[in-house]
């Protein structure tokens, strides 16, 4: 795969992270994972992160997410191609501890990616110390860029996030927890560090449209949107009246769409992957069902959703 031209540092817009396909026996999907990338990458994201939360990172086998990332990459570059433009960056998903952490990043580089985000090191708590001797040495070992992401119990202090953010490498910080105290204190500790005026900070919560008003006032620009999998149209009418200042239309979506579907996304456990991938094949994507540990959705729940897209589609005129 020949070296990316794309940049990380230049991440923008709103971000893509599909779910992976799998078909009637459970197996990776490529030709319907690729078909379900070049659909969304034709309504124009900032990035595609492949094989992360949204597209069952832990549930994939190490040859099964080089291929998923693969197929990123080619449909990026093939995208660009055809709109004769600088193809998004691709950054794959990465996780566990050290040493297999480090397998994830040489796979990801055998695939083009740009850039990995970096899950925590699960089932091991090594303090501070721990967290910076993790991401140091896996920022040493591969050149690929790298984004922390903090969630569940892993807990960045403001002092170690501002330490790292001084590693070339290392040049962003996704927030899955939503302690924006904390978050502020950490987005204040890097922009009074030295030489680091181009981190870029993310909003990584669970359909993030709903505290990305919040997240933008403590001076958090980016998230992913999951939405965007299955109604691009109404992430993209929610991202762009974010960027307008449009304060009616995102109350709009809130009121009669983001709220209720966080509603119905808790649920049940597992929902904020398994409702997007049945919103996904509901939208006409063939990408089979989720892997356990994960379940099914409910039928009903499902319909639910499909309700809410008609509710927020008629409002939106």
């Amino acid at each position: 795969m020949p070296p990316s031209t794309a940049s990380t540092h230049r991440l923008d817009g709103l971000l893509f992270f599909p779910v992976t396909a799998f078909d009637a026996d459970g197996r990776f999907a490529l030709g319907a994972y690729r078909e379900h990338v070049e659909a969304r990458l034709a309504d124009g994201p900032g990035a595609v992160f492949a094989a992360c939360g949204t597209g069952e990172f832990p549930a994939l086998a190490p040859t099964e997410y080089e291929q998923c990332v693969s197929v990123a990459v080619q449909a990026a570059a093939e995208a660009a191609e055809v709109g004769d433009a600088r193809r998004v960056p691709v950054i794959g998903g990465c996780g566990y501890g050290t040493a297999l952490a480090l397998e994830y990043a040489r796979a990801a580089e055998n695939a083009g990616a740009d850039g990995l985000l970096v899950l925590p090191p699960y089932s091991s708590d090594g303090g501070q110390d721990g967290l910076l001797r993790h991401y140091t040495a896996l920022a040493e070992a591969t050149p690929l860029d790298l984004i922390l992401y903090q969630r569940d119990n892993t807990v960045f202090a403001p002092e170690t996030v501002a330490e790292l953010a001084q590693v070339p490498n290392i040049i962003g910080f996704k927030d899955g927890r939503g302690d924006l105290d904390l978050m502020l204190r950490i987005v204040s500790a890097v922009r009074t560090a030295p030489d680091t005026s181009k981190f870029l900070f993310f909003n990584g919560m669970p359909t993030a449209e709903m505290t990305q008003l919040a997240y933008r006032a403590i001076g958090v620009p980016l998230y992913s949107s999951a939405v965007f999998c299955f109604a691009p149209d109404l992430a993209l009418a929610f991202h762009g009246a974010l960027e307008a200042e449009d304060r009616k239309t995102t109350d709009t979506l809130i009121d009669v769409f983001f709220r209720p579907y966080v509603q119905l996304r808790h649920v049940r456990p597992g929902y904020a992957v398994s409702l997007v991938k049945a919103a996904t094949r509901a939208a006409g994507h063939s990408v089979g069902a989720v892997r356990a540990p994960l379940t099914e959705p409910a039928p009903e729940h499902v319909a639910e959703l499909l309700a809410l897209l008609d509710r927020a589609r008629e409002a939106l005129g």
